[in-house]
């Protein structure tokens, strides 16, 4: 059962505007150096934007499961014909209600499915998969996001994805391919930022952190990466997937 602190949480993001909902959104698709995921999310908005060069057509049917926000939304640009957000809890841009385990949708009927940061949360994800394939048209495409290596948040988290945990329950799908978003210098870097900013309970002290430390540990982290010393991804935080029906 939630606490009651969980609870509340929940019902003042249903009650987000569509500004706030936007902000938040943009600041995942473009993050600053003040955010301790910062790096990784730069990287995963540059894989999904290399891969969607691969995705014919301009008239684009898009499902967003977990679509609370729509972070790469503006990825599709002119490309959308539809685009339906499906979240468990209502906000104002989401369309559907549902379960991913569950979808209640119709058979082949998506080019592509974004699915971010949402497989942790669910019981089964294998089954949530299958719901993805099962909405998916003939050659569409999934773009998905798990964690590898990231504290648990919630109560609700349940799993962490290696790349074959991930090639395993996308099996059914005809091509899969599995990339870090970053590697191990970044991910261990965006561990010791988390770190650093919820091992204080005092927000002046975090506020602090992440105009000072949080900065420095990217910019360290960025520099290290870009020099292409090691191609690790041991300790990498998370990884993108593609998966074509």
């Amino acid at each position: 059962m939630k606490h009651i602190a969980a609870l509340v949480a929940d019902r003042m993001k249903e009650n987000e505007t569509a500004d706030e909902l936007r902000r938040r959104a943009e600041a995942r698709l473009h993050p600053r150096l003040t955010d301790a995921n910062c790096l990784i999310l730069r990287n995963r908005r540059e894989i999904f934007a290399r891969w969607l060069t691969r995705v014919p057509g301009n008239r684009l049917a898009v499902l967003d499961v977990g679509g609370s926000l729509q972070p790469y939304r503006p990825l599709f640009e002119s490309r959308l014909a539809r685009y339906v957000a499906l979240d468990l809890r209502s906000n104002s841009l989401i369309d559907v209600r549902g379960r991913a385990e569950q979808l209640p949708l119709a058979d082949a009927i998506f080019d592509v499915v974004l699915c971010t940061q949402v497989l942790e949360y669910v019981a089964n994800p294998a089954l949530a998969v299958g719901e993805i394939h099962r909405v998916l048209k003939r050659d569409g495409v999934l773009l998905l996001s798990v964690p590898t290596i990231f504290p648990r948040d919630s109560e609700e988290d349940c799993w962490r994805f290696e790349p074959a945990a991930l090639r395993e329950i996308l099996g059914a799908f005809s091509r899969v391919e599995v990339e870090p978003e970053g590697g191990s210098v970044a991910g261990f870097v965006r561990l010791a930022a988390i770190f650093l900013i919820s091992c204080t309970k005092l927000e002046p002290v975090k506020r602090l952190l992440s105009y000072s430390a949080v900065p420095v540990l990217n910019l360290f982290a960025g520099w290290l990466e870009g020099l292409g010393l090691s191609q690790n991804d041991q300790f990498a935080g998370n990884y993108s997937a593609f998966a074509q029906k």
